[in-house]
């Protein structure tokens, strides 16, 4: 296959190669958060949700991000277990985006992350219906000090409800900034056979 490039990046046939470059630029460039993702659902009826969640991991199995079952997205990817991402770095002018069907993570993998948070987010995890109607603030942080209280000093296990859910993305496409609005851009596929693909798109 012919080189291809991206920006200043000559593409290899593993997209997540590139990921892991811009990914690693981005650590540095970005004031908060560069792995931020908005990540898109759809409900019942077909309408698409979108939100921002933290991307947690990525190699070339997929993205990983963490949800409580009972939250919209949770419910929405139960009904319907495919989504899209997006990754937008606006101090590099760059986004990747990516889409794939979904599928949870093992409990080990759920429990090594839920246990590598600090104790009052495993707390907040416990406390919080996400996504249910809350009566008050207040309420919401008096559950998390009874919480805390209960625990003390030992172990917060991971509710049952609460896990990771990894996307395998089929599509990838990433895009680079350029003068006059004349982007970069290129998309991998992952076909039948288990390979990437690659193409460069019109801006």
């Amino acid at each position: 296959m012919n080189a291809l490039t991206v920006g200043d990046f000559t593409l290899s046939d593993d997209p997540f190669g590139l990921m892991r470059a811009w990914m690693d630029e981005a650590k540095a460039s970005e004031p908060r958060d560069p792995n931020a993702i908005a990540l898109a659902t759809v409900d019942p009826d077909g309408l698409p949700d979108v939100r921002m969640v933290l991307l947690k991991d990525f190699d070339a199995r997929g993205f990983v991000f963490y949800t409580n079952d009972e939250s919209a997205k949770g419910e929405q990817l139960a009904g319907t277990p495919q989504a899209a991402l997006v990754l937008y770095w606006k101090s590099l002018n760059r986004q990747i985006r990516a889409r794939g069907p979904v599928t949870a993570v093992s409990d080990a993998e759920s429990d090594a992350y839920f246990n590598s948070r600090h104790p009052r987010s495993r707390v907040g995890a416990i406390a919080s219906a996400q996504s249910r109607p809350l009566e008050s603030r207040e309420a919401l942080e008096d559950r998390v000090t009874a919480l805390e209280k209960q625990f003390g000093d030992g172990p917060i296990p991971r509710p049952a409800n609460w896990h990771g859910f990894r996307i395998a993305p089929q599509q990838m496409e990433f895009w680079q900034d350029k003068p006059n609005r004349l982007h970069d851009r290129v998309v991998f596929h992952f076909d039948a056979a288990g390979r990437w693909t690659r193409q460069r798109l019109n801006p």
